[in-house]
């Protein structure tokens, strides 16, 4: 079985190569990972299936699939060796666990200071989502604080205190939909084995 972010396959302990997108050696990953591989249908269902549970046992990923354990075992070892899978973790309700306000901020920046804001974003308590984007602004920043009055702190005195950071537009979130729940009509989960 694998934890909250484990990144080794369900129900296995551990995979292969790791989870470091290539293949590994005593010392960690060996070079870089190689040109993506197109996923054959059968590698896409495993991939739906493990974002809706990331729990789900090998058994059961082959049995909703058609394929043996082992076929199962060794395309799932293959997405996470290629860097398709990037690990498996919980995915959270954040007003339940004490963080009620969230929030979009663009944020727009001194041109070629993206590393060095991307590495400031990072140390941001609350901080799960950070891009670069094209368009009217550069980066967008998903944050989920306990209130607002600590969302305010973050963007007025956190976020504007980083000399590459010219402006910050920020976009409360008043309701939430996860794409990747599990639709309750559709009957029991995948469970352990």
């Amino acid at each position: 079985m694998a934890g909250a972010g484990s990144g080794a396959a369900p129900g296995t302990g551990g995979a292969p190569g790791g989870a470091s997108g290539g293949p590994s050696g005593p010392s960690g990953p060996i070079g870089p990972p190689g040109p993506p591989r197109a996923l054959d249908p059968i590698d896409r269902s495993i991939v739906r299936l493990l974002q809706a549970d990331g729990r789900a046992s090998i058994r059961s990923v082959a049995e909703q699939v058609h394929v043996s354990r082992a076929n199962a075992y060794a395309r799932i070892n293959r997405l996470i060796d290629d860097g398709v899978i990037r690990g498996f973790t919980a995915r959270v309700n954040h007003e339940r666990a004490g963080q009620g306000a969230s929030a979009y901020i663009t944020l727009k920046i001194v041109q070629n200071s993206w590393r060095t804001v991307r590495e400031q974003l990072r140390e941001l308590p609350g901080a799960a989502h950070i891009a670069l984007v094209s368009g009217d602004f550069d980066v967008l920043l998903l944050v989920h604080t306990p209130d607002n009055r600590t969302l305010r702190e973050l963007v007025l005195t956190r976020l504007q205190s980083i000399p590459e950071v010219l402006s910050t537009r920020t976009l409360l979130v008043f309701e939430e939909t996860d794409l990747l729940a599990r639709d309750p009509s559709a009957g029991p989960t995948i469970q352990e084995d």
